[in-house]
């Protein structure tokens, strides 16, 4: 694939007045054409040499955008829009301020466009492609198109603010589990590698004839010290075949309907796909794009890949003339509640408030079943350590007292 490259221009704008900033192309007529968007006489041309694929000035993260960083971006774009200054100065002072040096890069170069008379929506989408979500570049385009660009931002901040907090409460309610159960397998692992091999040579110093309880433990044990790297390369290998499987359209597939029929996690799964269909076709109906195109949208941005391909056929559907409760319908992808309400907003015509509300209620509903999962998860995780432990201890105490009766 060719590479993209920098060019400095200067040109006659429609409204005849010089322009100057920046645009990526593959080539000059590339850029030559992307420039006569916007601007009738292209007069300069000039590449830019960038030196940022050097070792040197690499930088650690690759196209992983901050989401925090870029949730108060949007912030600052709606309240400094509000405040009447134009696009282009905002940009520059926000690249000014942001901490970000990936946000930063793009945003100096959006600032140069827009002076140069390129729309904002058009400028993030060359420079951010790989960056920032399409709903964030579709919002802008019908933010744009409604000259309501400040609304735009302040939509977009709601509803990525909104996901970040929402996938917080999960990140956060999941690390003391995960803790646990990392603590566990290293506990075990060091249990039965080094200490329980210690009291095996002391039984055997002995000679005594040890309890069915210790001669399991030391099977057990034995298979561990004999065995730990062959097991470790094991599940090196069975992550490596899953990853490589599930890079597949065929195992993605396949992975995401199994992940959907699992106990408990596949009732979180489709509780979360409903809340991510709810929460980005309400933002993106809210910000002006039509319906085909926002369903478009929301099939790219839920991460269950069996629902996220059925949603994503339904905009053949609507175009060829059906309303989208029925076709939710038929695709049998998601919860039956959300499809009725669907259908609901459809004909009463508020399919913008009644997609907020149905959000409002999945939100809740896996907010809810998260906290229920783990609920469940930490005491049994719990009653595992603990039998563990005390299969262990008794093994070794019953061989050890059975050792003093004999002497």
């Amino acid at each position: 694939m060719s590479k993209l490259v920098t060019y400095k221009y200067t040109a006659i704008s429609r409204s005849g007045e010089r322009v100057s900033g920046i645009m990526e192309g593959f080539d000059e007529l590339d850029v030559v054409d992307k420039i006569k968007e916007t601007c009738l006489i292209v007069e300069k041309l000039t590449e830019v040499k960038d030196n940022s694929d050097s070792v040197l000035n690499m930088e650690i993260g690759g196209n992983k955008l901050n989401k925090k960083a870029f949730t108060v971006m949007c912030s600052q774009f709606a309240i400094i829009l509000r405040a009447g200054l134009p696009v282009a100065r905002t940009a520059s002072l926000i690249a000014a301020k942001t901490t970000d040096k990936k946000l930063k890069k793009v945003l100096q170069k959006v600032a140069a466009d827009v002076e140069g008379g390129r729309t904002l929506s058009a400028s993030f989408q060359d420079h951010g492609e790989k960056l920032f979500p399409s709903t964030f570049i579709e919002a802008l385009r019908a933010g744009e198109e409604s000259g309501n660009i400040d609304k735009s931002f302040e939509t977009m901040h709601n509803h990525f603010d909104k996901q970040m907090k929402m996938k917080g409460k999960v990140r956060n309610a999941l690390i003391y589990p995960a803790f646990v159960m990392a603590v566990a397998v290293v506990v075990v692992a060091v249990l039965m590698i080094k200490v329980v091999p210690t009291f095996i040579s002391i039984f055997d110093s002995y000679g005594a004839e040890l309890p069915l309880i210790t001669q399991l433990l030391i099977l057990i044990s034995n298979f561990f010290v004999g065995n730990w790297i062959k097991m470790l390369a094991f599940f090196i290998v069975a992550f490596i075949v899953f990853k490589l499987y599930t890079n597949t359209e065929k195992g993605r597939l396949k992975f995401a309907r199994f992940a959907l029929r699992m106990p408990v996690f596949g009732n979180i799964n489709e509780l979360n796909a409903a809340s991510q269909f709810a929460n980005t076709m309400a933002t993106m109906l809210g910000s002006g794009i039509p319906m085909t195109k926002s369903v478009s949208i929301t099939a790219k941005v839920i991460e269950n890949y069996y629902i996220s391909q059925e949603v994503g056929k339904i905009t053949t559907k609507i175009e060829e003339g059906n309303d989208m409760g029925t076709s939710l319908k038929d695709a049998a992808c998601l919860p039956d509640i959300l499809v009725d309400m669907v259908a609901v907003g459809e004909e009463t015509g508020e399919m913008e408030e009644t997609l907020d509300t149905i959000a409002k209620y999945y939100d809740s509903e896996l907010e809810m079943a998260i906290t229920s999962a783990l609920n469940k998860l930490e005491p049994a995780i719990l009653v595992v350590m603990a039998g563990i432990a005390g299969f262990i201890v008794i093994a070794v105490y019953v061989a050890m007292f059975g050792m003093y009766a004999a002497m």
